[in-house]
């Protein structure tokens, strides 16, 4: 499975939570070569501020591989991930983190975003994390515009 392939994966995941009204984010993870799981953001509706994309995606990955590590991982996430996301991620011990919009194009949207990047915490906690931007980028920030669109947006 290519990059750009696993991303249209997790944007089709986004949308599908635009759908049911919560925020724009989506993400997929793959090892070797297979979808393992795809997520999108639920924190509005799980009334939980930690169900972000990246971090319902691992879980659901963790599940299936019945394991904690996610080694040789390959992971797609429509936005930058946040510290928290991002850390989660290499605790897991993913491969490589592609993602298209970034943490600014968050914070313009109207996320509380903190302005440490993703590439700025690995490189700080020296992780083995490969961290690659922009892919599929105008799509992934088209996701925000589709998202505000929606009157029940609630950005946090």
């Amino acid at each position: 499975m290519e990059p750009s392939e696993l991303m249209q994966i997790a944007i089709e995941a986004c949308r599908e939570g635009i759908s049911r009204g919560q925020s724009p984010f989506g993400c997929a993870i793959a090892i070797g070569g297979k979808l393992i799981a795809r997520s999108h953001n639920t924190v509005v509706l799980s009334i939980d501020i930690t169900a972000h994309a990246e971090i319902n995606a691992i879980r659901a990955a963790c599940s299936a591989t019945e394991d904690i590590f996610l080694s040789g991982a390959m992971v797609a996430t429509t936005c930058e991930p946040c510290p928290m996301c991002m850390a989660a991620l290499h605790w897991a011990r993913a491969d490589t983190v592609y993602y298209g919009a970034s943490i600014a194009d968050a914070d313009v949207a109207g996320f509380n975003e903190l302005t440490l990047s993703a590439a700025e915490l690995l490189r700080i906690g020296g992780s083995s994390v490969q961290l690659q931007g922009d892919l599929l980028g105008s799509e992934c920030r088209q996701l925000f515009a589709e998202w505000q669109k929606n009157s029940d947006r609630r950005a946090y």
